[in-house]
C-alpha cells in the first residue's frame, strides 16, 4: 500500500463504523433521524474511499473532507449533543476522516499527477 492508499483503507474502516454506530451505540429506534444521518453517511464515506483505493482523484478526498464536517457538527443538527456516546462517536470520527482528507491533498499536492495529467 502506497503512501496514499492507506488513508483510504483506514476511511473504510471509519465510514464502517459511522454506518454500524446506530446499532452499536443503541440509537437506532430511538432517533430514526440520526440513525439515517450515520448510516448514509458511512456508507458515502466507505464507496468514496473505496471509490479512490480504485482510482484516486483530488475530488473524492474533498467530498470526504466535507462528510467529515458533516458527522463533526451532525450532533447539533440533529440533536443528539447531550448523548455523550453518540457525539463523541460523530465528532472523532468525522474529525479523523478531516484529517485524512486533509493529509492526503497535502501529501499529493492536489493530485497534480494523477488521472487525466500527464507525467
Amino acid at each position: 500500500m502506497n503512501q496514499l492508499r492507506w488513508q483510504d483503507a483506514v476511511n473504510l474502516v471509519l465510514g464502517a463504523w459511522i454506518a454500524g454506530s446506530p446499532w452499536i451505540l443503541g440509537f437506532s429506534v430511538e432517533m430514526p433521524a440520526a440513525m439515517w444521518n450515520a448510516l448514509v453517511v458511512g456508507l458515502l464515506i466507505v464507496l468514496l474511499a473505496a471509490a479512490d483505493l480504485d482510482a484516486p482523484a483530488s475530488w473524492e478526498e474533498w467530498a470526504l473532507g466535507a462528510l467529515g464536517l458533516w458527522l463533526v457538527v451532525a450532533p447539533w443538527i440533529f440533536g443528539y449533543a447531550a448523548i455523550s456516546a453518540m457525539t463523541a462517536s460523530s465528532v472523532v470520527t468525522g474529525a479523523l476522516v478531516m484529517a485524512l482528507a486533509a493529509w492526503t491533498l497535502y501529501v499529493a499536492d492536489g493530485f497534480p499527477h494523477r488521472r487525466g495529467t500527464a507525467h
